[in-house]
């Protein structure tokens, strides 16, 4: 529903939290580190700053300290009373979506497309499960072939950890394998070659406009610094509770 804080809340009798939707089951992690903040700053001044601003504000830190962009973040989001497990299943882009249909999640919120291009730049860190590119491995075309856009060398060394079994299909490959722990433009220059690890990350090759931007964020890393703090901005203002809406939580696992 936006930057309100829904995906931090557990299920409970009440509410079916987003945790457990596809995309975010075993793939959306870190809620003790959010639990952690969130505990010391109602020690240091309860009842005033939401679980949503902690979260847009770990995220700026958290890619700053990975040697990334710093961005101003707007404060004063309110918390959410509610999440939806089904709202986050079909609303995330998927990674064996198409790029029309990914764009047009991303204009539902009020992005764009050159958001799309900057937003998966954050692929520059992180890991992602087998399951989620393993057809581009064995059965991309339902014939038993590969993805013929992979990179051959990449394609041997991701069947090595990734086997077609469904024993694999939580094993973790680096969505950037040229600099896993820094924030950087290589998730770009990967493309360009050939090496992007999701079908959703290789598919901004296939159109001319995306493709332009993935060279031109290849070629120039403070541009790409510079366009995900304004893209981050954007984001963190999609679907915002302020004044009187919504509440500030003082358990980011639980409404009040």
């Amino acid at each position: 529903m936006g930057c309100e804080g829904s995906v931090l809340l557990d299920d409970s009798s009440t509410i079916k939290g987003e945790k457990n939707a596809v995309p975010n089951k075993n793939s959306a992690r870190g809620f003790e580190v959010i639990d952690a903040i969130k505990a010391n700053v109602e020690k240091a001044c309860p009842s005033t700053v939401s679980c949503a601003d902690i979260l847009a504000l770990a995220a700026r830190e958290a890619v700053y300290l990975a040697g990334g962009p710093y961005w101003p973040v707007l404060l004063g989001r309110r918390d959410g009373l509610t999440a939806s497990e089904d709202a986050a299943n079909t609303q995330l882009p998927s990674p064996f979506e198409s790029l029309a249909n990914i764009t047009a999640k991303f204009t539902d919120k009020g992005l764009d497309m050159k958001d799309v291009v900057v937003l998966s730049g954050g692929h520059t860190i992180g890991f992602a499960q087998c399951f989620t590119f393993k057809p581009r491995l064995f059965n991309f075309d339902g014939a038993g072939n590969p993805d013929p856009t992979l990179d051959a060398t990449l394609l041997t060394s991701l069947r090595g950890l990734c086997p077609n079994e469904a024993s694999s299909d939580s094993n973790l490959a680096p969505l950037d394998a040229a600099s896993v722990s820094k924030f950087d433009n290589s998730y770009y220059k990967n493309l360009v070659n050939n090496s992007g690890l999701l079908g959703s990350d290789q598919v901004l090759m296939s159109d001319n406009t995306t493709a332009a931007m993935v060279s031109y964020y290849s070629k120039f890393p403070f541009l790409f610094s510079k366009d995900f703090g304004v893209s981050m901005v954007k984001m963190g203002n999609i679907g915002v509770l302020t004044g009187q809406d919504g509440q500030i939580r003082k358990n980011c696992r639980v409404v009040n």
